[in-house]
């Protein structure tokens, strides 16, 4: 009885834990940041200038550009409690982005590695 007690208990804690939130910030592949998307809804920020966002983005993301003015206090209007997916054309402005990001407090931040070069080139889909 104590054992099939303790196993319960066992299988319990494992299977609570499994639904949990990630933390901390992960720098992706487009095939994990597409399953990320696709596993754990959160919200998504394309940090290029207005001109590349409507050139081709990936859906649902909104337009937050690195260098505006307004870019932290538009930061702040997000749920730190979300995931944040993260990306720009190449890499260097999303990790900027993400460095004030994590700055912030934010719990879970996924950045995707080469942006959307890497994207396109993976053939993933763009919304225009």
């Amino acid at each position: 009885m104590k054992d099939l007690l303790y196993l319960l208990f066992i299988t319990f804690t494992i299977t609570s834990c499994h639904g949990q939130q990630k933390k901390g910030v992960e720098l992706v592949s487009p095939a994990a940041f597409q399953k990320e998307m696709a596993a754990n809804k959160g919200q998504v920020i394309d940090v290029r200038t207005p001109k590349e966002y409507q050139s081709g983005h990936i859906a649902g993301a909104v337009n937050m550009h690195v260098y505006d003015a307004d870019f932290s206090k538009r930061i702040d209007s997000l749920d730190k409690n979300k995931t944040v997916y993260v990306y720009c054309k190449a890499g260097g402005r999303s990790a900027e982005a993400v460095e004030q990001i994590k700055a912030k407090g934010f719990v879970h931040i996924v950045e995707l590695d080469g942006g959307m070069d890497a994207w396109n080139e993976a053939g993933k889909p763009v919304k225009r």
